[in-house]
This record gives structure tokens, C-alpha cells and sequence, in this order.
């Protein structure tokens, strides 16, 4: 069993902040979106990993992630020179897949549930194609399944102006080697793509034995800013232990379920759990509020700050407003030249520098 996991793409729901890097990399609770899905993937035992790369940040990606030993992984990289569909990607990797049947995996989702269960059940009952829903509340926005009782799939329609159910695909799919044939009989969409729910409704049409489960935990694609804070939220809420490695003065104090990293000093400041601190940042005269992850080597001075990603090198100062539902870039600055007593909200790019006047 292989996993091929999709980290291409262009990203433009999370621009500015994806102007300069992948959006797979944008880290939540102070890991790597991308991270997640391959700590979910080794978990359920499968260990020969490819992952589908754009020419524009592919090199990023394969820098920070590497060759999977971290992760106890063997990761292979696969070049997709254009984003034209999922099923394009699974035609790209195909040298790497051969014949072995597959998971493929959305480098940007996020769910709750182990993979283990629904490898078993793809596994036992020798299916060709195994896919993961759940109920949304505008399905048009999503691919659409509709089910029988047993679980089988009798229908799948990718963004339908009149959707058959309001079972939304997850993007996760366990595949056997048939989903080569659909994908080479399948043509491009009226958006010019190779669509993955055509080929599975070609698999469908072939009769090919194509099962559903639906997910009972969350799911979340962090395409946008606020499903990524809510990614990070749920996150921290559920999964982060208190862990501190800093120095925090006499006059600090960590409150619930912080996790503050090595070298990190934090002077005359308050921070309420649940929230992450990385290595090596400087905090002092600020107060940090729940739901909050803070990168390494981040500088906050006169900062009240809530539910918010900052990430790596960031440096606010003397922001006496409160930051709240706020994603800060890498290397970015925020200063002040006059305060305004109301909530502020940001979504900021790498290496930006901005001053509230």
C-alpha cells in the first residue's frame, strides 16, 4: 500500500500569505498543515509516500518536510507542471504508484478520525475505490456523492448547481490500481481539469466496486483564513499538553494548557492556555489569549493577542489595540504611531511591514 499526498497547487485562497510559500507549509498549532496528513498516513502503517509538488514551491516544500525519516516515511517527489485536476495528479504519480493500491491524501485537510478503520474495511472487502463524506450545508460548494443504504455510490458530481444529497467528498480516497483505466478514460472538465469524481463515477459506470463511509469527526479544508484558525483552534483544544521550556520572569504567568519552547523568554506577560509558543521568541509586556500559536523566533512587545497563527520571525510592537482572528506572515512587522480603542483584524503575507497610524 502506497500514499500519494497533494501539495501542488497554487494556493490563491490564502493569498497574501501564499504568494510566497505553499499553503500546505502554513502551520497550525506550530506544525505544518502538510505534517498532519503524513503523521495520519504513518499511523495507519503505510510508509512509501509520494507527494505531488508544483515548480513554484516545490522546492520549499521538499526542503522542509525532507526525505520522511522524521516521520518514519520514505517520501518520493512528484513535479506536477500544471494544477489540471486530482486525477491528473494520480496520472503524474503513476510511475511511483504501479500497481499497488492506494490512499490519496489533500495536503491541505485536516480530520479528526484515524485512517486505520477505513483501510481495514477498504482492504477486507477488496474494493476499488473507497471514499470518505460528510454532511455539509451548501454541498454545491463541494464534489457530491449519493449513496444507497449499504454504503455503495450511485452518483458523484463535482460543484452541482442542484446537488443529489449534502454528502460532501472529504479529500481522502483509498484506490486500487483500477483507477488508472477510469482516469485514462475520463476527459477534462468544463474548467479544463481532470476531475478525481469522474473518474470514480467512471469506475461506477464500470461497475468496479465503489463504496462510501461517512466521517463522524471534524474536517477541515484550510483553504481559507478562517477555517485555518479554526483548524488551529480545534487543535490546540484537543491535542496540546503543557510543556514549558522557556524562562518566564516573576511577574509572567502561564494559565491551563501552555507550551512555551526552549529559549523563549517571556517578561512581565500573561498567557492563557490553550496556546503555543515556539523556541527561541521574546514576549514581554503582553497579553497572550486562548487559541493562539506562535512560531519560533517571534518578537511581541505592548501586544494583546487572541486566536491567532503568527508565524516564523514575525515581530509585533506596541499594538495596544487587541489582535484577534489574525494570520501574520513570516519575517513580517506590524509597529504602531497612534492608538484606536477597537479590535483589529489581520491577514498578512510574508515579509510585510505595516504601521497602524
Amino acid at each position: 500500500m502506497k500514499a500519494l499526498i497533494l501539495s501542488g497547487g497554487k494556493g490563491t485562497r490564502l493569498r497574501p500569505l501564499t504568494y510566497t510559500g505553499a499553503k500546505q507549509l502554513v502551520p497550525v498549532a506550530n506544525k505544518p498543515i502538510l505534517w498532519h496528513g503524513i503523521e495520519r498516513i504513518v499511523a495507519a502503517g503505510i510508509t512509501d509516500i509520494g507527494i505531488i509538488i508544483s515548480p513554484e514551491t516545490g522546492e520549499e516544500v521538499k526542503a522542509k518536510t525532507g526525505t520522511g525519516a522524521r516521520f518514519g516515511a520514505n517520501i518520493t517527489y512528484i513535479i506536477q507542471p500544471e494544477p489540471a485536476g486530482l486525477a491528473d495528479a494520480v496520472k503524474v504519480a503513476r510511475d511511483f504508484l504501479g500497481n499497488f493500491p492506494f490512499i490519496m491524501y489533500l495536503g491541505d485537510n485536516l480530520i479528526e478520525n484515524q485512517l486505520t478503520p477505513f483501510l481495514e474495511t477498504f482492504k477486507q472487502q477488496h474494493l476499488d475505490a473507497l471514499i470518505l463524506l460528510r454532511p455539509v450545508s451548501n454541498p454545491s460548494a463541494f464534489g457530491v456523492a449519493k449513496v444507497d443504504a449499504k454504503g455503495r455510490v450511485l452518483q458523484l458530481v463535482e460543484k452541482p448547481k442542484q446537488p443529489p444529497s449534502n454528502l460532501a467528498l472529504v479529500g481522502i480516497y483509498f484506490f486500487s490500481s483500477a483507477i488508472h483505466e477510469a482516469i485514462d478514460q475520463i476527459q477534462p472538465s468544463a474548467r479544463g481539469e481532470l476531475e478525481i469524481t469522474d473518474a470514480i463515477q467512471r469506475l461506477i459506470d464500470l461497475q468496479k466496486a465503489v463504496e462510501a463511509r461517512i466521517i463522524e469527526g471534524w474536517w477541515i479544508d484550510t483553504g481559507k483564513k478562517d477555517d485555518l484558525l479554526e483548524a488551529n483552534r480545534i487543535i490546540l483544544d484537543t491535542q496540546l499538553t503543557a510543556d514549558i521550556k522557556g524562562e518566564l520572569d516573576s511577574q509572567s504567568k502561564a494559565i491551563g494548557r501552555v507550551q512555551i519552547g526552549s529559549g523563549t523568554k517571556v517578561i512581565n506577560s500573561a498567557i492563557r492556555g490553550p496556546v503555543i509558543v515556539g523556541s527561541n521568541c521574546y514576549i514581554e509586556n503582553c497579553f497572550i489569549g486562548p487559541y493562539t500559536s506562535i512560531a519560533d523566533g517571534v518578537v511581541l512587545t505592548e501586544v494583546d493577542l487572541e486566536h491567532s497563527v503568527i508565524l516564523q520571525d514575525a515581530k509585533i510592537r506596541g499594538i495596544h489595540q487587541r489582535i484577534v482572528d489574525s494570520v501574520i506572515g513570516q519575517r513580517s512587522e506590524l509597529g504602531v504611531a497612534s492608538q484606536r480603542p477597537k479590535a483589529i483584524r489581520f491577514m498578512i503575507g510574508d515579509d510585510c511591514q505595516i504601521e497602524l497610524a
